[in-house]
């Protein structure tokens, strides 16, 4: 066996203990349990408003909805987190001097991020079909595009979680992100259609993933009749594979050379310099 094929297996097996002690820590438990009702919050709110000529309610929509924003930011930006985190803890440094250790240990970031992106969707979904009606009705139908509408939405995000958290300089500069994201939900048709905003921000809304991901987990779990809510009157799966791709294309294509980059410069020196500042910053 390879040395880097070596190193791939053991960042499996560290990802997957990762992923156990996340569900295990209090403190992680109560941050999974704290988003669920968060989502179900605005959910239960509308619950039984109708969603005009759509033949479901407002949310119905909005769950699968909140699914897909939740698999595109637990994927993009827990990786940008963390890959920053750790950057300024010094563990991306400790993994450098290992023979592929930054193989393995993105590896492990791979898996671990995708268990909890699963999980997080998991708990939601699990709480919200019991308070909305008209969702996951669908069977096989609704099984056959999940299986490759959550996989592409996982590929679509991590790569560009993983540039982001190489580029920014701490941990403190990902919740500066913060703001612009929420604005991308406002446009991404997360709690209303987004064929009710003007063109522009429909044009806009429709670059990004989060948009594309929603409106996969809605064709997969909502009745074939909402499909009348959407731009077109369609579930569009050609673009939404070709979106997701391309997002993923893009991904694989900038996240080794900058990593790598990101790698080369990482040093005793480049971490004391960052601990320096940072005692400036408290002090």
């Amino acid at each position: 066996m390879s040395p880097v094929w070596y190193a791939a297996r053991v960042g499996v097996r560290r990802g997957w203990t990762e992923l156990r002690q996340t569900f295990t820590t209090g403190q992680d438990v109560f941050g999974y349990v704290l988003w669920t009702v968060l989502l179900m919050v605005p959910l239960f709110l509308v619950r039984d408003d109708p969603l005009e000529g759509a033949g479901i309610s407002a949310g119905a929509f909005m769950l699968p909805s909140m699914l897909g924003m939740t698999l595109a930011f637990t994927g993009m930006m827990t990786t940008a987190q963390l890959l920053a985190t750790e950057r300024e803890d010094g563990t991306l440094l400790r993994a450098k001097a290992l023979p592929h250790g930054m193989v393995g240990h993105l590896v492990g970031k791979i898996v671990m991020v995708s268990g909890t992106a699963l999980v997080s969707m998991a708990l939601p979904f699990a709480a919200g079909v019991f308070l909305v009606d008209g969702v996951a009705g669908r069977g096989g139908g609704a099984l056959l595009t999940l299986v490759w509408v959550v996989p592409l939405g996982l590929m679509a995000t991590l790569p560009m979680g993983a540039v982001v958290g190489s580029l920014v300089t701490s941990p403190r500069a990902i919740g500066l992100l913060m703001l612009p994201v929420m604005g991308l939900i406002v446009i991404s048709g997360i709690y209303f259609p987004l064929s009710k905003l003007p063109e522009w921000l429909q044009t806009v809304g429709q670059v990004f993933p989060v948009y594309w991901l929603g409106l996969g987990l809605r064709a997969a779990l909502l009745p074939a009749d909402a499909v009348a809510a959407e731009i077109g009157e369609s579930w569009r799966y050609l673009e939404t594979a070709a979106v997701l791709g391309a997002w993923t294309a893009a991904g694989l294509l900038l996240a080794p050379p900058v990593l790598r980059r990101m790698a080369r410069r990482e040093s005793g020196a480049a971490m004391a310099e960052r601990h320096r500042k940072a005692m400036q910053r408290v002090g």
